[in-house]
């Protein structure tokens, strides 16, 4: 839709709105395709990232020749590559691993809450990926390229299929209230794509979700109103000038988001009227994880006010100690205790809570990490485990996916994916395919280029499908 055919809805919400809401500026002029490629299995996605690279030896992945080998080097794998370069011996996880549920499922006690919930999960425990390196490797787990400038999935999504709600972005992200992943809002930019389908990050560290949501104290509605419709006036010859240039588009489509948001957004942040029950089932009860447990409750009522896909990051900046990241070099026990006191009960609790309202049905919950973490030790003498990009674990729950389902294998100590390797093209092509999408046709050209979210790669992993 071009910026000409928008000006009259513009008009007709400058007339009949009054006050602040007169200058809401038509919503969507690139609401997207709207248009599924065959019936969807999911309408939403939450995507909960464990930055910093989660050990799978330690959490999904059980390993009993670790044990018999503990303390050995290892041998057989050609050229041990290690992000340091200083690959000690095989250690055995200090954690217990038990199976679960009806399924069997293996999960560590470091994660009991997860494990409890282990019927829900298909896990996958061949994922690979091509870099060994934070920040390309999130860049690519995020976009499917190593670079910044490239849309992220969530932007995709967004582009693919629109927003449900004229009230909230269709792409929201939740950072840790710790902070910040590796390279900043690039994980969620929308790269090429139309400016709209950025992701739209709220503030998980403040009482205000979004930066000035609310008008100043005092402020004059008369006053702001006239200027507002000042701007509007301006941006409507500027748009007319323009020919379709999307950033303006996005601009405009941003005034009147902003616009409802005011309203919206308050409400959906408050979780005043949430139960006792349900505070406790996130784990908003306890100290560890009540920050990352306000972010996954949050992102469940965004999903039910029409958000379309909502990322949710835990574990922040690098480096620090103690580490806030899954980034286990100095110590797996130390780390991994720590990340997963704030996150293990949140997410489980988020799994149980969508099925009990029945929104697991047409959600899919999304778990990754950038890459996993070594069968040995970093260094001799240590108890830390450095990068891994040739075999690591994700999991889907939810909407179209196998339930209580292992699917691939990593060799007998979890160096190499060895059984159906997935790599994140798969992975994104399974996601957008749930969706309703196909990831060969889903494009954007770009410098020459139909672009798509899976590269030139990819292809649609039909074991995790139910």
């Amino acid at each position: 839709m071009c910026d000409e055919a928008i000006l009259p809805r513009r008009h007709f919400l400058r007339q009949a709105g009054g006050g602040f809401g007169a200058v809401a500026l038509a919503w969507m002029e690139a609401r997207a395709q709207e248009k599924s490629h065959f019936v969807p299995r999911a309408r939403r996605v939450i995507h909960v990232f464990a930055l910093g690279g989660m050990s799978h030896v330690d959490t999904f992945d059980f390993k009993p020749e670790l044990i018999r080998h503990d303390g050995q080097a290892l041998s057989g794998k050609g050229k041990v590559d290690t992000f340091f370069g200083k690959p000690g011996n095989l250690l055995k996880s200090p954690f217990e691993f038990r199976q679960h549920g009806g399924s069997g499922l293996w999960v560590s006690d470091l994660l009991p809450s997860i494990a409890s919930v282990a019927d829900e999960l298909c896990v996958v425990r061949s994922m690979l990926t091509k870099n060994n390196n934070h920040t390309p490797a999130t860049f690519l787990m995020d976009s499917g390229f190593t670079m910044s400038g490239f849309p992220s999935m969530g932007s995709w999504v967004s582009y693919g299929l629109g927003s449900e709600t004229e009230d909230l972005p269709a792409f929201v992200v939740l950072p840790d209230p710790r902070g910040e992943p590796a390279g900043g809002s690039a994980n969620w930019s929308a790269g090429f794509l139309p400016a709209a389908h950025q992701g739209v990050a709220f503030s998980t560290r403040t009482a205000e979700p979004v930066k000035d949501l609310a008008p100043p104290a005092g402020d004059d509605p008369a006053a702001r109103a006239a200027g507002l419709g000042l701007i509007d006036a301006i941006n409507r010859e500027d748009a007319a000038r323009s020919g379709g240039d999307s950033a303006l588009a996005a601009r405009l489509r941003s005034y009147e988001l902003a616009a409802r948001m005011q309203i919206r957004v308050p409400e959906a942040a408050d979780l005043s009227n949430e139960s006792e029950e349900t505070r406790r089932l996130y784990g908003l009860d306890r100290k560890d994880s009540e920050g990352f447990g306000r972010n996954c409750l949050l992102a469940r009522r965004l999903l039910e006010r029409g958000v379309r896909f909502v990322q949710l990051f835990h574990g922040g900046a690098f480096g620090g100690n103690p580490r806030i990241n899954w980034d286990a070099h100095e110590d797996v026990v130390a780390n991994h205790r720590l990340q997963a006191s704030s996150l293990d009960r949140p997410v489980a609790g988020l799994l149980l809570d969508l099925r009990r309202r029945g929104m697991l049905d047409d959600t899919l919950v999304l778990f990754t990490t950038e890459f996993g973490r070594t069968p040995m030790t970093e260094g001799v003498g240590t108890r830390g485990r450095d990068h891994h990009p040739h075999a690591f674990t994700s999991w889907l729950a939810g909407a179209g996916v196998r339930r209580g389902t292992a699917f691939g294998s990593s060799d007998e100590v979890g160096y190499h994916a060895v059984e159906h390797p997935v790599t994140t093209y798969d992975l994104h092509a399974t996601v957008l395919h749930l969706l309703g999408l196909d990831h060969t046709k889903l494009t954007f050209y770009h410098n020459g280029i139909q672009r798509r979210l899976t590269d030139v790669h990819g292809h649609v992993v039909e074991g995790l499908l139910a």
